[in-house]
């Protein structure tokens, strides 16, 4: 279940990042308000997750959930560049988060 609970925590982190440059355009007060509940809940879910996860896997699963979720809604929503360069590189975060999860005892 601890793991369940950090992809709802690396998922939330990616609303929180979105909500970051929506409110960066937009500052309307349910923008803000909304991102600011997306960091309460990410932060409350990934310490709950720690419980039975260690520290670094936990932390490094989490980031790297956030940074290919903003990832993805970036080239999706926002028409960033999906270069080869930047394809490779969040690969490499893949492959790495799939190392942490598959080494964990």
């Amino acid at each position: 279940m601890s793991w369940v609970i950090l992809v709802v925590a690396g998922l939330f982190e990616v609303a929180w990042s979105v909500g970051l440059k929506a409110a960066s355009a937009d500052p309307r007060p349910l923008i803000v308000i909304g991102t600011g509940l997306a960091i309460v809940a990410s932060m409350v879910l990934l310490a709950v997750a720690m419980k039975n996860i260690p520290l670094g896997t936990a932390y490094a699963i989490w980031t790297g959930i956030g940074a290919l979720g903003a990832f993805v809604v970036g080239i999706v929503c926002f028409n960033e560049p999906p270069t080869i360069g930047r394809i490779c590189s969040v690969l490499l975060i893949l492959a790495g988060l799939i190392g942490l999860k598959l080494s964990h005892g």
